[in-house]
């Protein structure tokens, strides 16, 4: 059945900005569906709030609204677009919920839901109807009851018993759920989960933890053809959330026909569920016995990593299914022979492993439960367990701490943390048996021994190694630096013992047929798989996993890099990168896709199997930017022509170390702080005396302000230090003079060596001392004056052409009593660079490649924008997602995500991206406040303006006299040490829209923490500085006087 003849116009919802439990995965999947619908001659009219990504890029849809995903707006927008069909299962959890929300409300009339039918996502997501369901086509589920409110938590008990799951419906990864091993944990989670759930409903389950966790990824189309695209084996047992585990892929440890048993259910239930798209089913399995566990109808993120480990686009066939085609109408598009109803096959092992923020929150409780708290994941290719284990270890590239004592290691090993798949390894080293940690852990023998087969290696290769060892070794994913460390053999001698590299394609065919999409991974067996040709070649590194301080942004840059490549006459553009959840990793984006770790061997061994004019090292973060000196240093060893494009690593390095930099800036006349660079804690002390209390501390070379802090005397110092000597032990601790109240501003821009292009200056709403990439930021800038921003200019053309910039750079500024102070540069891509873009409309990731392959700017005719409207970034932090950690915002960046408000003034902008982060602010209501003394002065235009705009304040004794006395209206509340009713049993009742707390001395700090918390917990706006407050106060006034704006992106930049 060809295309549904009356669709011509598709509504497609994105998921928003990167958190933890939905992450760049629906990105791609967005991106991959807007360009299946528009081959089909489908109008796409896509609305998300995340400027970070390539979705909301200008030519990926033919309208994009950069919009807050909420009902109210969506219902607008289909009101003024009118499209003939929405598609919600590309938009993650956000995009089910909005469907489900926009059809309640009556928004959806004569727009047909296409994909996944609204009775799915009612059966998918409400747990009742899930398991009614279920019973009603003979699926077993586990025992369960369903909570709507505190009072069941008895019957619960007694019906399910302890330990039991609880899971909200409508949530995200999991959030608000967990697993209750007695009556206080109960009726703890469900107090929460009951908080989240977008329908007040929690199901109480019993547990079937220790149990085996598989999962399928299934296709149907409308004529009822169904297909498994992938099967997938989780290496932690049920009780861990699919995300945070290890998860392998093809299915390795059931026998056939438990395979098919498994298959043939998860057919039966996307028939019940009559879903055309895809969709994915989770099971429990134990001894023959199974049960559903869930079933998430729609692409999820175990789809973006099945559709990586097959090579089997599912994103593109479900937006064709969902508009009428059926499997067997559709190509694939890796073969470009066999129809997309071929069940992929795959000859190889897949391993995917979560990356975890733990590393940025040390108090953040590390346990893994059915909740999800990772950021981002890693995925490897190998044709051994061993191999890919080994390759995905390597590709977290972050320090695994070695533990040797048996008791920690049980502790691990029963109650799981972030270090338990490391900790595997450490276990089988201090010689536990495979039956012991299996007791353990539950998990299967036959990946416990994969482990231990590495183990034993490494006690051989330390021992006594046979040259047959090292062949062994290089099969098993070791490199050579592990090898010559475990061996004492010279490099030479591993390369002559190794054998040959080899790189072999996927082909989601297992080579049936030929392939035509060149995605390749690196293995030491026979026959490789590359064919050279003499185009000019040119190797991007991608950015890895996403984590904290090096998120979405990053791979934004290297796709856009990518385009721009590939409209340049005569380049073939090839990428390595890690994560599976990117657009960058899509098989089609660049001419030639490596699956590989992004560690220096890795990058070289492709470097030397063909020929290769250059490496971009700036558009993957700091990451690949730390590869810059190394591998220019390595191309030189071995005499290879490639150069590293664009800046210099010599060049990269002056930024990054401080003498050099501050060198370059007396040189150039340009102001910074007063800082210095410390090798030991002596040296550490004495500087910072000299320049003066407070001072802010942090490695050299770091990424997302890690280890970053604000000192304020010699004992905070000396305990900073025993944390960050640990750090870097190569390099020095860098200490700058803090500038208290000032504003800080951010550029990007681009260099050519000659000419320095502006993208824009972005003027900071929270001042100096929060981390820029946790600061929400406006373009253009709201109140600096004219002779700031000349200066600003200036020093950004003079420290771009005396760095020798060739593309991007990133510069912080921070203006206080009218001085401009450069604080840092980065000669690299930043994480704002895609904010700018869809701010301005200037593209400046791809100008900066292709300036970097030699083409000027004076010939590309672009120039600075003067832009008449105000687009605000706003970031999203993740604590809700994190118990225990703290909320206060400081040096270190803790935000996964951004979004962004465009409108035609600050207040409707500032409005718009507070609401699209999940902070919407109050029209009406009552807000409470709480400052520190020295503020109050200050406070008082803000309290007096939004007392004004009709809301009513709320404050503890001290701020309630300040108002009073300064004749402001205000009601006294309780603190939390002085019992009820205070502040907290105010939030809890839900009188309280919205607080504004600003953290204050050590006593009531911890007043301030619980009000934080309690604050996250009941999902209740907050704000925390005095900035933002007043940048609240004038969203308010704005948003009660005018409507928002509702318009396409391409209106602002002047094309619609």
């Amino acid at each position: 059945m060809p295309k549904m003849p009356h669709i011509n116009k598709v509504l497609l919802i994105g998921s928003g900005p990167i958190q933890i439990g939905q992450a760049a995965e629906f990105d791609f999947s967005g991106s991959q569906a807007c360009r299946a619908l528009r081959e089909e001659g489908v109008e796409v009219v896509l609305v998300n709030s995340n400027p970070a990504t390539i979705q909301t890029d200008p030519d990926m849809a033919d309208t994009i609204y950069i919009e807050p995903l909420k009902a109210g707006i969506i219902a607008k927008i289909i009101e003024k677009e009118k499209p003939d069909g929405i598609l919600s299962g590309m938009g993650g959890q956000t995009g089910l919920n909005l469907t489900a929300e926009l059809a309640e409300m009556g928004a959806l009339k004569g727009v047909e839901i296409l994909g996944t039918p609204l009775e799915a996502i009612y059966h998918g997501e409400d747990r009742e109807q899930f398991r009614d369901l279920m019973n009603s086509i003979g699926e077993p589920v586990p025992r369960s009851m369903i909570l709507k409110n505190m009072n069941q938590i008895e019957d619960a008990i007694r019906e399910v018993g302890l330990p039991a799951i609880i899971r909200p419906a409508y949530t995200l990864g999991g959030s608000g759920g967990g697993v209750a091993h007695t009556p206080e944990e109960m009726r703890r989670i469900c107090e929460t989960g009951l908080a989240r759930s977008r329908i007040h409903q929690v199901l109480v389950e019993e547990s079937v933890a220790g149990w085996k966790e598989i999962e399928f990824e299934v296709m149907r189309d409308a004529s009822d053809t169904c297909i498994t695209v992938c099967g997938m084996e989780n290496v932690d047992p049920m009780g861990i959330h699919t995300g945070e585990s290890v998860v392998v892929a093809p299915i390795l440890t059931l026998r056939d026909d438990e395979f098919q048993t498994l298959r043939t259910a998860a057919i039966k239930i996307i028939r019940a569920l009559g879903i055309q798209g895809g969709c994915n089913i989770q099971f429990a399995y134990q001894d023959g016995d199974y049960r559903v566990i869930e079933v998430n109808p729609r692409v999820s993120r175990s789809s973006a990593l099945a559709s990586k480990a097959t090579g089997y686009p599912i994103a593109r066939v479900a937006a064709k299914i969902a508009i009428g085609l059926r499997l067997d109408e559709i190509t694939n598009t890796v073969t470009g022979v066999t129809p997309a109803s071929f069940e992929p096959a795959i000859d190889y092992v897949v391993v995917k492993v979560p990356r975890w923020p733990f590393d940025k929150f040390r108090s953040a409780d590390r346990t893994l439960t059915t909740a999800m708290k990772s950021t981002g994941e890693v995925m490897a290719i190998g044709r051994t367990v061993e191999e890919a284990f080994k390759k995905a270890l390597r590709s977290l590239d972050n320090d695994m701490q070695r533990h040797t004592n048996p008791s920690e290691i049980r502790m691990i090993l029963t109650s799981p943390t972030d270090e338990r798949f490391g900790c595997l390894f450490d276990a089988f080293r201090e010689g536990f048996t495979v039956e012991e940690v299996a007791r353990l852990t539950s998990i299967a023998p036959f990946f416990l021994e994969k482990v231990r087969n590495i183990v034993d290696l490494e006690r051989k290769l330390k021992t006594s190694a046979a040259p047959e060892d090292v062949r062994t070794a290089r099969r098993y994913g070791f490199i050579a630096e592990e090898i010559q460390e475990l061996t004492g053999l010279t490099a030479a001698e591993v390369e002559r013992l190794s054998g040959v590299l080899t790189y072999k394609m996927v082909d989601t065919c297992a080579a049936e047929f030929p392939a035509t999409t060149p995605y390749f991974y690196s293995t030491w067996e026979d026959g490789c798989e590359l064919t050279r040709n003499d185009t000019r070649k040119v190797l991007i590194l991608g950015s890895g996993p996403i984590r904290i301080g090096q998120g979405i942004e990053f791979d934004y840059c290297t796709v856009h890099a990518v385009m721009a490549l590939r409209e340049e006459e005569g380049i073939e553009v090839h990428i390595i990168n890690n994560n599976p959840e990117t657009v960058s990793t899509d098989a089609d984006t660049s001419d030639r896709l490596f699956f590989e770790p992004m560690h220096l061997e890795d990058v070289m061994n492709i470097l030397k199997k063909d020929d290769y004019y250059g490496v971009m090292v700036q558009f993957g973060g700091q990451n690949s930017v730390n590869l810059a000196v190394p591998l220019e240093a390595e191309i030189r060893r071995l005499g290879l022509e490639t150069k590293i494009l664009g800046t210099s690593p010599d060049a990269m390095d002056v930024a990054e170390d401080r003498d050099r930099f501050s060198r370059l800036l007396k040189r150039l006349g340009i102001p910074s702080p007063a800082n210095s660079s410390a090798y030991s804690e002596k040296e550490a002390l004495e500087i910072a005396r000299k320049i003066g209390y407070p001072v802010l501390v942090r490695p050299s070379y770091v990424l997302g302000g890690r280890a970053m802090e604000l000192v304020h005397d010699d004992a905070e110092l000396e305990g900073y230090i025993k944390e960050a000597v640990r750090v870097s032990r190569k390099h020095p601790v860098l200490i700058d003079s803090f500038l208290q109240g000032a504003v800080e501003i951010d550029v990007d821009a681009v260099c050519d060596g000659t000419d320095v292009l502006i993208g824009g200056i972005m003027e900071h709403i929270e001042w100096a001392g929060v981390h820029s990439g946790d600061s929400a930021c406006v373009i253009p800038p709201q109140s600096l004056s004219p002779s700031v921003i000349k200066r600003v200019r200036e020093y950004t053309k003079k420290i771009a052409l005396g760095l020798g910039v060739i593309g991007l750079i990133n510069i912080q500024y921070a203006v206080q009593n009218d001085v401009v102070y450069v604080l840092e540069a980065n000669p690299r891509a930043s994480r704002t660079v895609p904010f700018v873009a869809k701010a301005t409309g200037i593209p400046l990731a791809k100008i900066a490649a292709k300036v970097m392959v030699g083409r000027k700017l004076a010939d590309m005719g672009v120039a600075e924008r003067e832009i008449r409207h105000v687009a605000v970034k706003e970031v999203l932090l993740p604590f809700n997602k994190l118990p225990g950690v703290d909320t206060v915002l400081g040096p270190e960046m803790k935000s996964t995500g951004e979004v962004m408000g465009i409108d035609y003034d600050f207040g409707r902008a500032y409005y718009k991206a507070s609401t699209a982060a999940e902070n919407t602010l109050p029209t009406e209501g009552n807000v409470f406040i709480s400052v520190r003394d020295e503020q109050k002065e200050e406070l008082l235009p803000i309290a007096r303006k939004l007392r004004e705009l009709g809301l009513t304040l709320y404050g503890t004794s001290g701020t309630v006299e300040f108002l009073a006395q300064n004749g402001i209206e205000a009601n006294l509340v309780r603190k939390v040490q002085e019992g009820s009713p205070n502040v907290i049993d105010a939030m809890r009742s839900g009188s309280i829209r919205l607080i504004i707390n600003t953290p204050a001395d050590k006593a009531s700090r911890q007043d301030h923490i619980q009000i934080m918390r309690a604050a996250v917990d009941y999902a209740i706006p907050y704000i925390t500085t005095l900035q933002a407050a007043r940048a609240a106060a004038m969203a308010i006034e704005a948003i009660k006087h005018a409507e928002i704006t509702l318009e396409p992106l391409a209106h602002y930049h002047g094309l619609a």
